[in-house]
C-alpha cells in the first residue's frame, strides 16, 4: 500500500480510504476487477464499471441482460477476494435501462460504494435500501447536488454520502453541452468544486455531518491533486491514467491507442445515451462523424432508456467493447483531454506512487488545510439545470418540488 505522509485519508461515512483517490469507472469492461482490486491494494478506491458488463463474458449479447448480472456479481467478487481490506465501487449509470437492478445487485453484492452519473439518480435510494453501500452521485454543477440532497432529504429521509464533480476535461460521458465545450474554460474545476461545496453546506449543517465532494475531468499530475484539494476538494477521481497500468483490464493495443495519441486526436462524438463524449479518432470515429451509421446489427438488449435501435449511428455497448478487447479500428474509445500527455504503460503501484509524491512535494511547501476562496458568488439555485444533468423522465415523475422551494 502506498502511504501518505500530507494528503488527508478521504472519508465517506464509515469507509476511510487511506489515499484519496478514486479510480474511474470506465466501460465497457476497461476497469473491472483486475484494475479495481489493484487500486483498492494501495489504499484508493477501485471502480467496476457496470455498463453493459455482461459483454466481457457473451460479445455477441447472447443472454444480455442475466450476464449483466452475472458478470457484475462475479466482478465484484472477484475484487473484494483480492482486495480483502480494500475499498471497491461499482459505477452504473442512470441512463441504463437495467440501472435499478444492476444498482441493486451491486449493493447486494458487497460494493462499498454506488457511483451513478450519466443522469441524475433520483430514486437511487430506493434501490440501496438495506444495504451498506455508499451512495455517491456523479454531477456537473452545484444546481445538481442541491437538487438531489433536497430531493433524497424529503423523498428517502437521507442524503447523498458524497459527491463526484465531474468537469468537461474529462473523458466518456460529458456533463456539458456542445455550447459550453466550446467555451471549455468557463469551467474550471476550482469553480464547480466551489459552486457544489456551496450548495451542499446548508444540508451539511442541518445534518451535522460532512458530504465530500471530490473533483473528476482533468486531474492528471500531483499537482493537480494539491491544487484542488486546496481549493476544498475530499479528494479526487482520475480515470485516463489508469488506463496505462499493467492491471487494466482493457488490451494491449487498447493502452497502446492511449499512449500514440495526440492532442490533435481528440474529437466529440454524440453517443446514443444523449450526451456528447470526448473520444480518440480512428477509422470508427470518423465513420460516426461522417454521418455513416455504422451498426446495423439488431439490438441485443435496449441497454440505454435513451437509444433508439431504430435511427441511432452505432451501439455504443458494441462499440466500447470491440475497442477493449483490441480492434481499436472498430471500435470507440474514449478519453480524457490529457491522454497525449501519457507516454508509457506502469504498475498502479507505480502510478498512485507517483501521484501521491507529486501532490505531497507541493504540500511540502504550502500544507493542507488551505482556507478555500471565499470570493464565490452565491450559487443560483432558480438556474436551469443543465440539459445533461436532468433527470429521465421516470425519475422526475417521482420527484415533484412544491412551488416556491429553491430548487424547484
Amino acid at each position: 500500500m502506498v502511504v501518505t505522509k500530507q494528503l488527508p485519508p478521504l472519508q465517506i461515512g464509515d469507509c476511510t480510504a487511506p489515499v484519496p483517490i478514486i479510480q474511474g469507472g470506465m466501460g465497457v469492461g476497461v476497469s473491472l476487477s483486475g484494475l479495481a482490486s489493484a487500486v483498492a491494494r494501495e489504499g484508493g478506491i477501485g471502480v467496476i464499471a457496470g455498463a453493459a458488463i455482461g459483454l466481457v463474458g457473451s460479445p455477441n449479447g447472447e443472454r444480455f441482460e442475466e450476464n449483466n448480472i452475472l458478470v457484475l456479481q462475479s466482478e465484484i467478487k472477484k475484487a473484494r477476494d483480492e482486495a480483502p481490506n480494500g475499498l471497491i465501487g461499482a459505477n452504473i449509470m442512470v441512463a441504463l435501462t437495467d440501472y435499478a437492478k444492476l444498482t441493486r445487485v451491486a449493493a447486494e453484492a458487497g460494493a462499498d460504494f454506488i457511483f451513478s452519473g450519466a443522469g441524475l439518480p433520483m430514486a437511487m435510494p430506493t434501490y440501496t435500501e438495506g444495504t451498506n453501500a455508499k451512495l455517491v452521485p456523479i454531477i456537473s454543477s452545484g444546481r445538481a447536488a442541491a437538487l438531489l440532497c433536497s430531493s433524497w432529504k424529503k423523498k428517502h429521509g437521507r442524503l447523498p454520502d458524497a459527491f463526484v464533480v465531474e468537469g468537461p476535461r474529462a473523458g466518456g460521458h460529458l456533463g456539458f453541452s456542445r455550447e459550453q465545450l466550446a467555451r471549455i474554460d468557463e469551467f474550471p474545476l476550482e469553480g464547480l468544486l466551489q459552486e457544489t461545496l456551496q450548495a451542499v453546506r446548508p444540508f451539511e449543517d442541518e445534518a451535522g455531518r460532512a458530504i465530500p465532494v471530490i473533483v473528476g475531468g482533468g486531474v492528471f499530475d500531483g499537482a493537480d491533486i494539491a491544487r484542488v484539494m486546496a481549493a476544498g476538494a475530499a479528494g479526487v477521481q482520475i480515470a485516463t491514467r489508469f488506463v496505462c497500468t499493467h492491471e487494466c483490464d482493457a488490451a494491449l493495443e487498447f493502452k497502446e491507442a492511449f499512449i500514440k495519441s495526440t492532442p490533435d486526436d481528440l474529437s466529440y462524438v454524440t453517443s446514443p445515451v444523449g450526451m456528447p463524449g470526448r473520444a480518440i479518432k480512428n477509422q470508427f470515429l470518423n465513420r460516426v462523424l461522417e454521418g455513416e451509421k455504422v451498426h446495423t446489427t439488431a439490438c441485443p438488449y435496449h441497454c440505454l432508456k435513451t437509444c433508439d435501435p431504430e435511427t441511432r449511428p452505432y451501439c455504443i455497448a458494441i462499440a466500447l467493447n470491440q475497442a477493449r478487447m483490441g480492434q481499436v479500428e472498430k471500435g470507440l474509445i474514449f478519453a480524457g483531454e490529457n491522454v497525449s500527455r501519457l507516454d508509457k504503460i506502469v504498475s498502479v503501484h507505480e502510478l498512485i506512487t507517483e501521484l501521491v509524491e507529486g501532490a505531497e512535494a507541493v504540500l511540502a511547501e504550502t500544507p493542507l488545510p488551505f482556507s478555500p476562496p471565499e470570493t464565490s458568488p452565491p450559487l443560483d439555485l432558480s438556474a436551469a439545470l443543465r440539459p445533461q444533468e436532468a433527470p429521465h423522465a421516470e425519475e422526475t415523475a417521482r420527484f415533484r418540488e412544491p412551488k416556491g422551494s429553491a430548487v424547484a
